[in-house]
């Protein structure tokens, strides 16, 4: 059905998302100059893509159902 299309083609998108995101941290600690930036944007990354990318698969906002209407 096109329900489990969709669901399938998010699993790909979280997989691709997930090589990406190793990738890039590994090439930011490794060949970044300041390192100390890269700490929290790699935080702020990985909590703000896990959101969207768990409300995408699940529709539950979690932790942002009290700011939603």
């Amino acid at each position: 059905s096109a329900g489990s299309i969709v669901i399938w083609v998010l699993y790909a998108v979280f997989a691709f998302w997930a090589i990406y995101t190793i990738v890039a941290i590994y090439h930011w600690l490794k060949y970044s100059h300041a390192s100390w930036l890269a700490f929290p944007a790699i935080a702020a990354h990985l909590l703000i893509s896990f959101a969207l990318i768990s409300y995408a698969l699940s529709g539950q906002a979690l932790f942002l159902n009290a700011y939603l209407p």
